[in-house]
């Protein structure tokens, strides 16, 4: 399957109600290109990071009650999984697409990860554009626009980072549902690999593989 975007359907997958005729819409509509995505972007996403990257379609299993509200594709360095290392995530929620870099709460190189940030942060800072997006927490869709991170709430971000054990770090963009650029399926690969290249530095920092002088 050649990947072709995501259309209106494939958000609204998020509206319907019940756990087994959501998981049935998201396996029939969405997982088939989440797979195309994940193995369109491999190759590339290895030769950026230099080693081999591998994808990992979210499957949901441990759910029981609860029908999930978003769904996505990561990858890693590691075959056998992906939530306890650094990764890159695209995926969706009913309102929009998400691209980005991941630390979630599995990995234990987030105290190590926030030293080199705190270090770094001015160069980070002017490094990332404005309209990027951080999150603390992958199960919310919303974040803060890097442009409104001051000092007191980067400062709070990296204190987390350290500190508790379920602090997470994301940083990418956030892309409208209705963003003609969400159903291109080349203009929306195009601007998948400009926004990996940017937080190419954060998985760096995070793999422990790129110290800042």
């Amino acid at each position: 399957m050649t990947f072709q975007g995501f259309v209106q359907e494939d958000f609204d997958v998020f509206d319907i109600p019940g756990l087994e005729p959501r998981m049935e819409a998201l396996i029939e509509r969405v997982r088939p290109k989440l797979h195309a995505l994940g193995e369109t972007m491999a190759p590339y996403l290895s030769a950026l990071c230099g080693e081999e990257m591998f994808p990992h379609v979210a499957k949901h299993a441990r759910r029981t009650v609860h029908p999930p509200n978003d769904t996505w594709v990561a990858w890693a360095n590691n075959k056998k999984g992906y939530k306890a290392h650094p990764h890159f995530q695209v995926g969706l929620w009913s309102t929009h697409l998400f691209a980005q870099f991941a630390l979630i709460y599995e990995s234990d190189r987030k105290p190590a990860f926030a030293a080199e940030l705190e270090r770094h942060w001015e160069r980070i800072r002017a490094a990332i554009p404005g309209h990027y997006v951080w999150s603390l927490d992958h199960t919310q869709p919303q974040g803060i626009r890097h442009d409104q991170l001051d000092a007191e709430r980067a400062a709070d971000m990296l204190r987390r980072l350290k500190q508790v054990k379920k602090a997470e770090a994301l940083l990418g963009v956030h892309i409208d549902r209705n963003d003609p650029l969400a159903a291109d399926g080349p203009r929306l690969i195009a601007e998948l690999e400009r926004v990996f290249e940017t937080v190419l530095p954060l998985y760096r920092m995070a793999s422990q593989k790129l110290i800042l002088a």
